[in-house]
C-alpha cells in the first residue's frame, strides 16, 4: 500500500467532485459535500494548510471510499 497523500483543502474537493460528491453549502472554511446516495462529509479548506492523514481518512471514512480510489481521483 502506498503512502496516504497529503492533498489541501482544495485538491480534496476537487477529487470528491470527481467522485460524484456536491457542495451543499460552507460555513466558514468548513464546505459541507454529499453524495447523491446519502453520504456526506466535511472538509475543511485552510489556504496554505494540507489535510493531515487522521482527518483524511475519517473523510475518506465517511466517503466510503479508499486511499487508492482518492489517489485516482486526484490525478
Amino acid at each position: 500500500m502506498s503512502r496516504t497523500p497529503r492533498p489541501s483543502g482544495v485538491d480534496l474537493l476537487a477529487a470528491l467532485a470527481k467522485a460524484g460528491f456536491r457542495q451543499l453549502r460552507v460555513k466558514g472554511s468548513h464546505h459541507f459535500l454529499r453524495h447523491a446516495d446519502g453520504r456526506s462529509t466535511v472538509v475543511p479548506v485552510h489556504s496554505g494548510e494540507t489535510v493531515g492523514p487522521g482527518l483524511l481518512h475519517k473523510i475518506l471514512r465517511d466517503c466510503q471510499l479508499t486511499v487508492e480510489q482518492l489517489v485516482g481521483f486526484l490525478e
